[in-house]
């Protein structure tokens, strides 16, 4: 009967092969070219996943080496049909002009004992080895994974996610589109509301009012301040060196409503102006807050104390505090980053990667949580 099914494949007539195939696989179902076959109608009917699992198990099962050669063969079919399949869907989604605008795909953290499945299907679809595809997931944290046309990152995005991969992708315009506010201080605060004198996207320094109820999340994260050092190197030679000097701390507030982030940092927040602040904060029966006269007190006590009057106001709000690990890989894509307005001053004597990559940071996460 298998000669019946070779000449129905040569015929083109699968509807036949299938009939044959259907009753040789009762008859002799553990017979290799049965299942040869059988994988050769899948691939026929383009069920690519089911050729792929009877090749790959009749590798490791037979020893016959015209079996192993068939199955090597259909294995290669699948490879070109999957090829053909993507670079179709690539042009697709590069074609339309919507979609040229540039982007950039995450992966988010998987559970480590799905890594290595994870791997697998990474390197599937990236046609990457899996040694590397598992070096490159997250097991915690945001990771940057690729940069380009939103389309094109449309589709590696779906794809990854039809494999149980988390992921996310973003428009880096979207993110520009942003207000940020840099926060100079808290003028007035009550639990309902609360008066900021700030900053505004176009330099202008006014005032700002909104309910605490406005706030959806937060981000923090710490900034390096870096100077030029010169050292004594094993030859007792003068070089040149960049050294952290210190970190500021920076918490950025997310009114999505208003599509807009009040951006606070201890190096420039005026504790001197505004509300007072103290280590406890009261609310009297009124509603008004209870600010009692700021001690003479470190930069670091008194954003501690900034920290908790926030805090005491947002007291169930998300908190992103996962920069540090985030940005230790961000700032190697130094040209992507180039393109996102930081809205930081430090004062730096050179730009840095970093105030960018907090931007970004904050941004991923306004946009994710918002839309």
């Amino acid at each position: 009967m298998i000669e019946e099914v070779i000449e129905a494949f040569k015929n083109k007539d699968y509807q036949t092969a299938a009939r044959l195939l259907r009753q040789l696989a009762q008859d002799e179902p553990n017979n290799p070219w049965v299942q040869i076959y059988i994988a050769h109608l899948h691939e026929v009917k383009q069920q690519l996943k089911e050729a792929e699992t009877i090749y790959r198990k009749l590798l490791i099962d037979s020893t016959n080496p015209k079996i192993i050669s068939q199955a090597r063969q259909g294995l290669k079919r699948l490879e070109t049909i999957e090829k053909e399949e993507r670079k179709q869907a690539l042009n697709q989604a590069n074609a339309d002009p919507n979609n040229q605008q540039f982007g950039v795909l995450l992966l988010e953290p998987i559970d480590p004992q799905n890594k290595s499945n994870a791997a697998k299907t990474l390197a599937k679809i990236m046609q990457i080895d899996p040694y590397t595809a598992r070096l490159q997931l997250p097991t915690r944290g945001w990771r940057i994974y690729r940069t380009g046309p939103v389309g094109e990152l449309q589709f590696y995005a779906s794809s990854l996610q039809s494999g149980s991969i988390p992921c996310f992708w973003v428009k880096l315009v979207d993110i520009q589109n942003i207000n940020i506010f840099n926060v100079k201080y808290f003028s007035e605060s009550n639990s309902i509301k609360t008066t900021i004198i700030c900053q505004n996207p176009h330099g202008e320094v006014g005032s700002l009012t909104f309910n605490w109820s406005e706030v959806t999340q937060s981000v923090e994260g710490r900034l390096p301040l870096f100077e030029q050092v010169v050292d004594v190197d094993a030859r007792h030679k003068l070089q040149r060196k960049t050294k952290t000097l210190d970190y500021i701390n920076f918490c950025d507030l997310h009114l999505p409503a208003r599509k807009s982030i009040l951006r606070i940092n201890d190096l420039q927040y005026q504790f001197q102006q505004g509300i007072r602040l103290s280590s406890k904060t009261e609310n009297t029966q009124n509603g008004a807050i209870k600010i009692p006269i700021l001690s003479q007190a470190t930069n670091r006590i008194n954003w501690n104390k900034l920290r908790n009057f926030i805090n005491l106001q947002l007291p169930q709000i998300p908190i992103w505090s996962d920069f540090t690990s985030f940005a230790e890989t961000a700032i190697d894509y130094k040209e992507m980053l180039s393109r996102l307005p930081a809205h930081i001053d430090l004062l730096r004597r050179e730009e840095t990667p970093w105030d960018s990559a907090f931007q970004l940071y904050s941004g991923l996460a306004f946009l994710k949580n918002t839309y």
